[in-house]
């Protein structure tokens, strides 16, 4: 098995990081200086003509796109591992349906309202009325996974996933940024300091 990790540090890496560090699998790491253009070089255009970070290169084939990767991760080492359901399994298509919807609906919203408030954003940049409606969207969709952690204390029962793991690498950081209050969501108040930071990659 070999496994090859191209990854800019503050950046979309991060939740693939996360994912391989609680894992706990060997791989080797490529440092990616998207400043310099190292991903608009001919060698990295070669394995990802998407010219983004992350990669993994997994025994020679490629795989970019974050929840295309986390899947991947999930379904060659996470199942042995334990932080991925059985292939199949109703937890399975649980974990597939909230890794895709956190990616696609929730992390949208978050970096949405992030360039349109932070000063990682030229202020120029800025709108007032796209930052509104970007953080109501985004207190909705947080209502959506504080009903799903009803009763449950990861988002596919009482075991994390990869799915859990990846939310929260960008929940944590996300949500401190956007200075989100949390108390109208119990369920995730609880569930975010079990699944960021170091303890979800012990």
């Amino acid at each position: 098995m070999s496994l090859t990790f191209y990854n800019t540090p503050q950046s979309s890496a991060d939740r693939v990081h996360a994912s391989l560090k609680a894992l706990g699998i060997p791989y080797d790491e490529v440092r990616v200086d998207l400043r310099a253009g190292d991903a608009k070089k001919p060698e990295f255009l070669a394995l990802n003509p998407n010219a983004k970070v992350p990669l993994v290169v997994i025994d020679g084939t490629p795989v970019f796109e974050s929840v295309a990767i986390q899947i991947a991760l999930g379904e060659r080492y996470g199942v042995e591992k334990g932080l991925w359901p059985a292939l199949g399994s109703a937890e399975h298509l649980t974990a597939l349906t909230w890794l895709v919807w956190s990616q696609v609906n929730l992390t949208a919203e978050v970096f949405r309202y992030m360039q349109n408030t932070s000063d990682y954003f030229p202020k120029e940049q800025h709108n007032p009325e796209h930052a509104a409606a970007a953080l109501a969207e985004m207190k909705d969709l947080l209502g959506m996974l504080d009903h799903q952690l009803e009763g449950r204390g990861f988002v596919t029962g009482e075991r994390m996933t990869l799915a859990d793991i990846d939310m929260g690498s960008v929940l944590g950081w996300g949500l401190m940024m956007a200075k989100v209050d949390l108390g109208a969501y119990p369920n995730v108040a609880r569930w975010l300091p079990r699944v960021s930071g170091p303890s979800a990659a012990s």
